[in-house]
C-alpha cells in the first residue's frame, strides 16, 4: 500500500517546561484535504512546522512522503504556506512568483495564477504595501506554483475577504482534483467541512477526534430556537419521546436531539406557551462541525 503523504506517530514537542504536543498521532492521505482543528494553543502550528521541516521534535517519528522532514529531496516535492510571512517585504509579488517558479521543472504560469487569485493589478506592489489579504493570497499563490506533491496551508483564508476566501476554496478543490496531498489548518468550522476529506481535532496537544465531516457531525438533526434564559428543561423533556436530550448552549439558545418530527415541534411550541414564552428563530438543522468542536474542546476562551 502507499504510505501517507504524512504520517505522525506519538509526536512530542516542548518548549521549556511546557508541552505543545503530547504523544500525538495521525496520518494524511495521499490525494486528500486533510484539516487540523484546535483551539489556540492547541499544538497545531508546531505540528505542522515540524513537518515542514522547521522545527524538530523531541520525541516521535513524522514522516513526509516516506522521508524525513529535514530531507533535501523534499523541498521541489512539498509547498508550504506560512500563518504569516515567508515573503520579503520589498519583493514585488509579479517578481516574486516569477522568482518562486524557475525554482521548479514543471510550474504552473505565474500570470495565471495571479490573475486567478486576483493579484494581477497588484503585480508591480511591494508586499509590504499590500492589504493583509492580499499577502494571504500571494503566500497561498507562491505555496502552489511549484506544482506540488503536497502542500501545508496554515490559516490559508484568515483575514480575506467572502469573495477572496471562496475563491481560494476553489484552489484547493482543484489541487485535490489534480491528485496534489492538502494539509490545512483553519479556524473556519465552515472551511473545513466543505474542503476536507478527514478532520482531526487536537487539544493540548492530543487527537481528541477524527473522521469524514459526515461521520464527525452525524445524520441527526436537532431543533433549534431561542427564548428567555434559564427554561426548564427537565420539564420539557417529560413531554418529549423517550430519548430526546436538550441543552442550553449559549444562554438563551436551546437545542433538542432526538426523533425530529412534526409532533416535537408542536409539543415544543406548546410547552414554551405554556410557560408564557415565545420559541423564536425555531428550525431544524444538522449538528455542525463547530457544535463537535466546541463539546470535545469547551467554550473557555484561550
Amino acid at each position: 500500500m502507499e504510505s501517507p503523504a504524512v504520517e505522525i506517530i506519538d509526536l512530542v514537542k516542548r518548549y521549556g517546561r511546557t508541552t505543545a504536543v503530547d504523544g500525538l498521532t495521525l496520518s494524511a492521505r495521499r490525494g486528500a484535504v486533510t484539516a487540523i482543528l484546535g483551539p489556540n494553543g492547541a499544538g497545531k502550528t508546531s505540528t505542522v512546522e515540524i513537518c515542514e521541516g522547521f522545527r524538530r521534535p523531541d520525541g516521535g517519528t513524522v514522516r513526509v512522503l516516506g522521508l524525513d522532514p529535514s530531507h533535501r529531496r523534499l523541498r521541489a516535492r512539498v509547498g508550504v504556506m506560512l500563518q504569516a510571512g515567508g515573503v520579503p517585504p520589498a519583493a514585488r509579488c509579479g517578481e516574486w512568483l516569477r522568482l518562486m517558479a524557475r525554482f521548479h521543472a514543471t510550474p504552473l504560469d505565474p500570470a495565471a495564477l495571479l490573475e486567478r487569485l486576483g493579484l494581477t493589478a497588484h503585480a508591480r506592489t511591494p508586499y509590504r504595501r499590500m492589504s493583509g489579504g492580499q499577502q494571504q493570497r500571494v503566500s497561498l499563490a507562491a505555496a502552489i506554483v511549484g506544482r506540488p506533491e503536497l502542500v501545508f496551508l496554515d490559516e490559508p483564508t484568515a483575514g480575506l475577504d467572502p469573495q477572496a476566501r471562496h475563491a481560494c476554496w476553489d484552489l484547493v478543490g482543484d489541487l485535490r482534483a489534480a491528485g496534489v496531498s492538502v494539509v490545512l489548518t483553519t479556524h473556519h468550522m465552515e472551511e473545513a467541512e466543505k474542503l476536507s476529506d478527514h478532520v482531526v481535532i487536537i487539544d493540548r496537544g492530543r487527537v481528541v477526534a477524527e473522521g469524514t465531516p459526515a461521520a464527525l457531525t452525524g445524520a441527526e438533526r436537532q431543533l433549534r430556537f431561542r427564548a428567555r434564559p434559564g427554561l426548564a428543561l427537565e420539564e420539557l423533556l417529560t413531554a418529549l419521546p423517550s430519548g430526546s436530550a436538550a441543552k442550553e448552549s449559549p444562554s438563551g439558545h436551546y437545542i433538542i436531539e432526538g426523533q425530529v418530527a412534526p409532533e416535537m415541534l408542536a409539543t415544543v411550541t406548546a410547552w414554551c406557551a405554556a410557560e408564557g414564552v415565545t420559541a423564536d428563530d425555531l428550525s431544524i438543522e444538522r449538528r455542525t462541525l463547530e457544535d463537535v468542536f466546541l463539546e470535545l474542546t469547551g467554550r473557555e476562551l484561550r
